[in-house]
């Protein structure tokens, strides 16, 4: 509407000509709501409740003498109930813009005084003292300016003559010093760290390599044998061959071996078993003649000797008997000596070797004295008393 004003959530209208006003001031203050204003009868003018900030940078001497620089940032603002509005309003609405000017100094002036009653310790390290013990001496000033301090800070605090440097340098020395150190150590911990890594990291290349190397192997390995796989089934093939062709070889040679042995070694053996036993026969058939002649020489001997005897006696006794048995002894080694020969150019087969020879000898002889022991036992009686001559028996 024409008539019709609302001010801004951080504004206060201020409404002059009416009749109605409220705790004894001249205008009416609107917060929050619109209000009528009536032209040419009544004005109305905003005031700004908005944050505003002001700035300090003031020298200041300490209680030591030492001069510094204290910066410092104000923030405040015009306060909500009506009476700061009128008090602000009554002084600042027509030069708002003068309001962070004004305060900056207020506050200036106040840090001078505390900061007068204070060493340079005691501000570095009670920067918040110094804040509340400003803000409650400049309490009274704001508040009759309608002002309301939110929060002062303490920025920086400079000083020309190095006081401030050289009550840090032991620290700033001991604290490079620990820095030096932990650098160092961290240095260290850093070296070491990145041998371990390069260690771990050397280890495992190596074993990398390994596995690589191994696996290359086996395939070199594979590829090695599948390349022989023919070649190997070939001389496989090969030596199956040569196998059969050798155990046909042996085959032929045992039945070689077996043909020899029935064709060659056979007869052999049995030509060698015939002209052994020929040999032997021989050799027996020797034997025999010799052992023959000896033994009818032995027998021959002593039966002429006998007979020598015995004719001997018959002739000094008279015994015609005996005398022509001497004749049939005279005539026996003849008998037996052709008996001999007929036997020596007569195929005879000896089974019983040189004990048969002698039975056949002996047989001969044994004919021979019979005869003469026949002869004998017939002339006996023809000289009584005379022993008859002794004849010799079969061996």
């Amino acid at each position: 509407m024409l008539f019709w004003h609302v001010p801004a959530p951080n504004e206060a209208m201020l409404i002059s000509g009416s009749k109605r006003q409220a705790q004894e001031t001249q205008f009416r203050i609107v917060t929050g709501h619109g209000s009528f204003v009536l032209p040419v009868k009544q004005k109305a003018r905003m005031l700004s409740l908005a944050l505003r900030e002001a700035e300090i940078a003031e020298d200041c001497v300490t209680q030591q003498g030492i001069r510094l620089t204290v910066r410092a940032v104000c923030v405040f603002k015009v306060g909500d109930d009506a009476v700061s509005i009128a008090n602000a309003a009554r002084r600042f609405l027509a030069e708002q813009n003068r309001m962070e000017e004004l305060v900056g100094r207020i506050f200036a002036g106040h840090l001078r005084s505390i900061v007068g009653g204070l060493t340079v310790e005691q501000i570095i390290r009670e920067r918040s003292r110094v804040a509340q013990e400003v803000v409650a001496g400049s309490h009274g000033e704001m508040e009759k300016l309608g002002l309301v301090v939110d929060a002062l800070q303490i920025q920086e605090i400079e000083d020309a003559t190095g006081y401030i440097d050289n009550l840090a340098a032991p620290h700033a020395a001991a604290v490079a010093s620990q820095a030096r150190i932990a650098r160092a150590r961290a240095d260290q911990e850093a070296t070491e760290r990145e041998q371990q890594a390069a260690a771990l990291k050397a280890e495992y290349e190596r074993d990398t390599a390994i596995k690589r190397a191994g696996f290359l192997a086996q395939t070199e390995e594979s590829n090695a044998r599948a390349a022989q796989a023919g070649p190997l089934a070939q001389a496989r093939a090969s030596q199956e061959v040569v196998e059969e062709r050798t155990a046909l070889a042996q085959r032929e040679a045992g039945l070689t071996a077996q043909r020899l042995e029935a064709e060659v070694r056979r007869p052999a053996d049995a030509e060698a078993y015939r002209q052994r036993t020929l040999a032997e026969a021989g050799r027996d058939r020797a034997r025999f003649e010799a052992d023959g002649g000896a033994y009818t020489e032995r027998t021959l001997a002593q039966a002429q000797a006998d007979a020598n005897s015995a004719r001997a006696a018959s002739l000094r006794n008279g015994n015609q008997e005996l005398i022509a048995a001497n004749r049939v002894v005279e005539n026996l080694p003849a008998l037996a000596e052709a008996a001999a020969r007929g036997i020596s150019g007569a195929s005879v087969t000896v089974l019983n070797g040189t004990e048969g020879v002698n039975q056949v000898a002996a047989g001969i002889v044994g004919q021979g004295l019979a005869i003469l022991r026949s002869l004998q036992r017939a002339a006996a009686p023809a000289v009584p008393g005379r022993p008859a001559a002794h004849i010799p028996e079969k061996p």
